[in-house]
C-alpha cells in the first residue's frame, strides 16, 4: 500500500514523500494565487472554490487570507457559508461543512495529527481523522476543532474555545476543553444580547 494510499485510508503515513507532494503542490500553488486576490474579486474568489474544494454550494464567501494545506482540496462547504479572514484548514483529511455556518477570524480546523510515541513522531509520520460541522453554526473567534471532533447543527462555539469532544445539536458551547454551556432556547428568540430585544419586526 502505498503512503498516498495510506493517508486516504486514515492510516499512518509520511507526508513528505513525493507521490503525495507532487499531488499538493499544485494546490498550494493555487492557494498561493487565491490569497494574492482583491477583495472586490468575488467571481474569481467563487471559481476558485468550486474548482479546488472537495464540494462546494452556493453563495460561499472568504475573507482573505485563507489558509489550508491542500488549499481547500478536501474542504466539502455546502451553501451560504460565511469565513473571516485567516481561516486555517488543516484538509489533510476530509472537512465537512453544513449550510450556513459562520466561521469567525482565526478559526483553525485540523484534521491531520501526529502519534504520541516519539520513535513514530520522529520518522514524520502522521494520521488524518475527518472534521464534521452541522448546519446553521457559528464558529466563533480563534476556535481551534482538533481531529475527529463532530460539531452538531445550530450550534455557537465560543470565542477561544478548544473543541476537543463532540458537540451535540443546539447549544452554546465554550471553554478549553470546550463543553456545552446551555441550551439555545426561548430566551434567544427574545433577546440577541444581554437585556437588548429582537424587533422581529423590524428584520422580518
Amino acid at each position: 500500500m502505498t503512503h498516498y494510499e495510506r493517508m486516504l485510508k486514515g492510516m499512518l503515513y509520511d507526508p513528505r514523500v513525493d507521490e503525495i507532494l507532487d499531488e499538493q503542490f499544485p494546490f498550494q500553488d493555487k492557494l498561493w494565487e487565491f490569497n494574492q486576490l482583491k477583495p472586490s474579486d468575488v467571481e474569481k474568489k467563487e471559481q476558485y472554490m468550486k474548482e479546488v474544494f472537495a464540494e462546494c454550494g452556493e453563495n460561499c464567501y472568504i475573507e482573505l487570507p485563507f489558509n489550508a494545506n491542500w488549499g481547500g482540496h478536501h474542504v466539502h462547504f455546502g451553501s451560504d457559508i460565511y469565513a473571516n479572514s485567516n481561516l486555517t484548514l488543516v484538509d489533510d483529511g476530509h472537512i465537512y461543512v453544513g449550510d450556513k455556518v459562520m466561521f469567525g477570524p482565526y478559526v483553525t480546523i485540523a484534521t491531520a495529527n501526529h502519534p504520541i510515541d516519539p520513535e513514530l513522531r520522529a520518522k514524520g509520520l502522521q494520521y488524518n481523522k475527518d472534521v464534521y460541522i452541522g448546519e446553521n453554526t457559528w464558529i466563533g473567534s480563534g476556535v481551534v476543532i482538533v481531529p475527529g471532533v463532530k460539531v452538531g447543527k445550530n450550534v455557537v462555539i465560543g470565542a477561544g474555545s478548544i473543541v476537543t469532544k463532540d458537540i451535540p445539536d443546539n447549544v452554546v458551547a465554550v471553554g478549553n476543553p470546550c463543553r456545552v454551556l446551555r441550551e439555545v432556547s426561548e430566551h434567544d428568540r427574545e433577546y440577541y444580547y444581554k437585556s437588548d430585544k429582537i424587533d422581529w419586526n423590524e428584520i422580518d
